[in-house]
């Protein structure tokens, strides 16, 4: 007990030294620390609205306690099973379709001999990241616009006839979503698989020359497996998210004729929680979005287990 004691003073004296001697360092740090505290943490005490019949006049501690009410009642609504459903084709489609990109386009870029070349490119790949989601959205009104849009411009010239609605097409509505948002961010998101390439000992890639091996096998034995760990973690990551989807860019690319498959739970938390003509509920919007929280935790956990026995590489 003595010994644990005397390590805790210790520990103690030692932290003070470095708290002391970098004290600027931990003063950076602070306004991050009140940012996460007052944004993230703070309004998980309004999570208890979910368990009660809420009204703004007589706040949390008057409003009467209902308990799983409205989680019952999201999911006994006709819309339960249409914005789950949107919301983890959308995700899921996003992840098979888009993740993969950033990783080619690093291993790609990093066997380019020409450094000038290699940084224009990842210069011009990158700059969509920077456009605006209002902007962003709008150019792809305006390119698929039937009648003054590129698309439409094109379809009518090869067909002599106004083309299909592929802002207003269901059917159409994921991949237009998906391709958009992989088009503006896969050079963003391979920076940090180019980070990781970076750090690949060139000892590797002379072994592997003078064993025989050609560029593509260089990439497939050395380069890929170095940046492995890498592709695991922000994998991790990105299945955390599978439930959030962005809020902006789909509600600004939804339209009465595209409802059915662009209504996710975001949009749906939006419309009952703010948006409701009146009679918003923020009660039930709390529980939705309680229960959307719930299931990121619970695949990102799952994830994260399987990733650490699989392949011993984790966030925890």
């Amino acid at each position: 007990m003595r010994k644990f004691k005397g390590n805790t003073a210790v520990k103690k004296r030692r932290f003070g030294a470095e708290l002391k001697r970098h004290w600027q360092m931990y003063l950076f740090l602070l306004l991050p620390v009140i940012y996460v505290f007052i944004f993230k943490y703070l309004p998980m005490a309004g999570l208890v609205i979910a368990f009660e019949d809420y009204k703004a006049r007589t706040g949390i501690f008057g409003s009467p306690w209902v308990g799983f009410k409205w989680f019952i009642k999201f999911f006994e609504s006709y819309q339960f099973r249409r914005v789950l459903v949107n919301t983890l084709l959308i995700s899921f489609y996003g992840i098979l379709a888009g993740f993969p990109f950033p990783i080619i386009f690093a291993l790609l870029a990093n066997c380019m001999p020409d450094g000038k070349v290699k940084k224009t490119i990842q210069g011009i790949v990158t700059l969509p990241h920077f456009i605006s989601t209002t902007v962003m959205v709008g150019i792809i009104l305006q390119i698929f616009n039937i009648n003054t849009g590129l698309y439409g411009i094109i379809a009518q010239a090869i067909t002599g006839q106004a083309p299909n609605n592929i802002l207003g097409d269901p059917s159409a509505f994921r991949s237009l979503y998906v391709w958009s948002g992989i088009w503006q961010n896969f050079g963003w998101d391979s920076i940090i698989y180019t980070a990781a390439l970076a750090g690949v000992d060139p000892t590797y890639h002379e072994a592997a020359q003078l064993d025989g091996a050609n560029r593509f096998q260089r990439v497939i034995h050395v380069d890929f497996p170095s940046i492995l760990p890498t592709v695991v973690i922000m994998l991790i990551l990105r299945m955390g998210q599978v439930m959030s989807i962005g809020f902006e860019k789909i509600y600004l690319m939804q339209n009465p004729l595209n409802l059915e498959a662009s209504q996710i739970i975001s949009t749906y938390v939006y419309e009952v929680g703010l948006s409701g003509n009146g009679v918003s509920n923020f009660s039930l919007a709390t529980a939705i979005g309680m229960f959307n929280s719930i299931i990121n935790l619970i695949l990102i956990v799952t994830v994260n287990k399987i990733a650490n026995k699989v392949g011993e590489t984790s966030l925890w």
